[in-house]
């Protein structure tokens, strides 16, 4: 789920402010857009958007600053899944993750975020099959 100004994706095409295509093309260079950087940079370079997102949680958290920031976190029926980590939008301020927030999503972000809650599961599995504990 991402907006621009506030205003949600969807909405922009919708106003015919971008197309469909273009917004296609946005998301395919940013999966890409690891790779670029590490191609372009060659070393450490992968490390930069994680060392990036931890700054801001630790920002957040140490100052309370209840930003909303995507977390791994811990969910108990949100967005329909349980006892799973998963990636989603979260406040985060002096207590951790204070509050998960469920965003709608329209079919396409929903399949989008059932497969990667699939891919998810896959490794708890496999996780499991190497030490049973690992699971947990």
């Amino acid at each position: 789920y991402s907006t621009v100004a506030g205003i949600p994706i969807p909405d922009l095409v919708a106003m015919k402010w971008t197309s469909a295509k273009r917004i296609e093309e946005i998301v395919q260079r940013t999966r890409d857009g690891g790779a670029e950087v590490v191609g372009l940079l060659k070393t450490g370079s992968a490390y930069y958007a994680p060392a990036s997102s931890a700054i801001a949680m630790a920002d957040s958290y140490l100052k309370d600053k209840k930003r909303v920031l995507p977390c791994a976190a811990h969910l108990n029926g949100e967005y329909g899944q349980k006892d799973l980590y998963v990636g989603v939008p979260c406040v985060i301020g002096k207590d951790g993750v204070e509050r998960i927030v469920e965003i709608k999503m329209d079919k396409n972000e929903q399949a989008a975020f059932n497969k990667s809650v699939d891919a998810v599961k896959g490794l708890v599995d496999a996780c499991k099959k190497i030490s049973p504990d690992l699971g947990r």
